[in-house]
């Protein structure tokens, strides 16, 4: 089973589709996972997983680390927040300490795609792509591929996107009346880039799961 993981907070948005467009390439079983709603705090720091791996915090976690650990491999949709992975996805990162402890590495050689969702189209500086692939390496898992895909900037969405000197849009358009459609930034399925990226990484994976490369 592949298990792909969406951080965003909004469902059925861009990260929930670039993820699921990777797992559509997989011809396999797969199985999906939104955080949105979900409740997950960051680690405590409590030492209560020392002796079996398992984080003993009463939320959502559990669940979903049930089925990371069961996952042949794992595809991370992860919304870039100020150049970094968004709360509620690190703190699921965070949470997935009680998988090392005492050299367990419950997650060690599985392949891994990771997707940042954002604004930014600088992949090589990504600090989300390098902050979720460092989660990989310390997981001795095998990062397969990571990539960035475009997503809006809250600018466009807010209401005061027209007039905020600060704010995207008056830095793309100058001070407008109205945020037209050809204003936006493209959904996914008008990104054929981003699409291509995302079908390159469950091809990969498909291709790294039949060669029992990891």
């Amino acid at each position: 089973m592949i298990l792909g993981i969406s951080g965003s907070p909004r469902q059925n948005r861009i990260t929930d589709h670039a993820v699921k467009e990777v797992l559509a390439n997989y011809h396999g079983e797969t199985k999906f996972i939104s955080l949105s709603g979900k409740q997950i705090s960051g680690c405590i720091s409590c030492l209560g997983c020392i002796e079996d791996n398992k984080c003993v915090v009463k939320d959502d976690f559990p669940e979903i680390a049930e089925a990371m650990v069961k996952a042949e491999a794992i595809v991370l949709g992860v919304p870039n927040y100020y150049d970094l992975p968004n709360a509620l996805s690190h703190s699921l990162l965070e949470r997935c300490f009680c998988f090392r402890h005492k050299s367990a590495f419950l997650l060690k050689n599985k392949p891994l795609v990771i997707i940042s969702t954002g604004y930014s189209k600088d992949e090589e500086n990504s600090q989300v792509l390098k902050i979720v692939e460092y989660f990989g390496k310390s997981n001795k898992m095998n990062v397969i591929s990571k990539f960035l895909v475009g997503a809006y900037s809250q600018c466009y969405t807010c209401g005061a996107g027209m007039t905020c000197v600060d704010g995207n849009v008056v830095k793309n358009h100058g001070f407008v009346d109205k945020i037209t459609c050809e204003m936006l930034p493209h959904e996914f399925d008008k990104q054929p880039e981003s699409i291509k990226k995302c079908k390159n990484a469950g091809k990969i994976l498909q291709d790294c799961l039949d060669k029992k490369q990891f």
